[in-house]
């Protein structure tokens, strides 16, 4: 195995003239795009300051439609709200493209696909229960642990109170247990004493109105991982050559340098908001420069985890490092932003050469796929393994 990445060459050499065997659907489909927009849902009255944060501009939103629409099927935009129920009714989609992040609640990344699969409207990428896991850290790390893939010793705190589990040791890292886009985390989630804890602690529950999860804190190199596909990938796939017999396209891996950002140490929501070129930015490096066994080894795991708990077509995993260089697992987006040039899993696309269309048709079709909207092709195209394997190695792409 080899960290080679793809060139815009070798992935699509006729990005104009698709293959002639490509599955396609019977006739050009009617596709909502259902999202939550930044200062346009309605968020609720005792709500933290950073709530919010993991809903989508409108210019994400158009590109997502634009990609689509260039592939001959029509679009809607549809809002993640009270008016879902009668918009949906009203547009009639043949598929929805779930972006949404939801309102309220303990599983809300669940709720749109929950809807869906009620009025049996299909929809991409994960389904109910997926991302009900998900969002909720603490059961997903449960998860884990139990089919042993490795994750930080943690502990799940309801009241603050409390006793401190014997297997964790300061330095702790302290963060709401079902939040995403880094979300009350910050310098002070890096806990060093029993009072700096039981304050983050009970500052956490109170904030967000949810349990706190605690979990050793991994001093170690910060990685994102993501995935894309499943074990038919290659048969319903515009681009089936992307994948490994497995089913899985393993992306270039991401490495995120907090060392020098407004959050030192830490990824958090004040970072995760800020655009390449802004002072105090992370570092992202992709492909990030590792050993050929730890990329394995970081892609395997990844994998692992989206299985685990039932992800489908795409996720993106966080990974980082303990003081011995083993890799544990932070936690799995069910939902990765979709934004060109700044969410995460758009920068690893663009490092290798993936545009951002075909990232978007990929997540479309292999959604379709599920729900029986693919004719397939006569002939489907198998692409051996040793395609997956280049010897150009282009330097890794550095956003600041």
């Amino acid at each position: 195995m080899d960290t080679t990445i793809f060139i815009q060459e070798e992935l699509d050499p006729d990005p104009e003239k698709p293959p002639s065997s490509r599955p396609r659907p019977a006739r050009p489909w009617r596709v909502a795009v259902i999202a939550n927009v930044k200062g346009e849902t309605a968020l609720p009255i005792q709500a933290p300051p950073d709530a919010g944060a993991e809903f989508d501009r409108k210019e994400t939103i158009e590109a997502i439609q634009s990609a689509i629409e260039s592939d001959g099927h029509t679009t809607r935009f549809l809002s993640a709200d009270h008016t879902l129920l009668d918009s949906l009714r009203e547009y009639q989609p043949d598929i929805c493209f779930n972006i949404a992040e939801g309102i309220i609640g303990d599983a809300r990344e669940a709720q749109v696909p929950a809807l869906l699969e009620m009025l049996g409207i299909p929809y991409t990428a994960s389904r109910v229960l997926a991302n009900a896991l998900g969002l909720d850290k603490t059961m997903t790390k449960r998860i884990w642990r139990n089919l042993g893939i490795p994750t930080a010793s943690f502990q799940e705190f309801i009241t603050g109170d409390e006793p401190l589990e014997a297997d964790l040791s300061f330095p702790l890292f302290v963060k709401p247990a079902r939040e995403g886009t880094g979300m009350g985390m910050d310098e002070g989630s890096i806990v060093y004493n029993e009072n700096q804890l039981r304050r983050r602690v009970k500052w956490v529950i109170e904030a967000y109105h949810q349990p706190a999860l605690v979990e050793t804190y991994l001093p170690g190199r910060e990685f994102t991982v993501g995935v894309l596909g499943r074990a038919d990938a290659r048969r319903w796939s515009p681009k089936p050559h992307l994948y490994r017999a497995d089913g899985f396209h393993r992306f270039p891996i991401l490495e995120v340098d907090n060392s020098n950002t407004v959050t030192p140490g830490v990824y958090g929501y004040a970072a995760k908001t800020l655009h390449p070129g802004e002072e105090g930015v992370p570092g992202f490096i992709c492909p990030a420069q590792v050993e050929p066994d730890l990329a394995e080894k970081l892609w395997t795991l990844a994998i692992r985890a989206h299985n685990a708990i039932g992800a489908l077509d795409v996720s993106r995993v966080d990974v980082r490092l303990d003081a011995h260089g083993n890799p544990r697992l932070l936690e799995i987006n069910t939902l990765p932003g979709l934004t060109p040039g700044f969410s995460d899993l758009c920068v690893i696309a663009q490092a290798e050469g993936l545009s951002y269309r075909d990232l978007i048709l990929e997540i479309l079709y292999l959604g379709a796929s599920r729900w029986g909207l693919l004719e397939e092709a006569p002939q489907a195209i198998h692409v051996p393994l040793q395609a997956h394997h280049h010897t150009f190695q282009p330097a890794p792409m550095i956003f600041k």
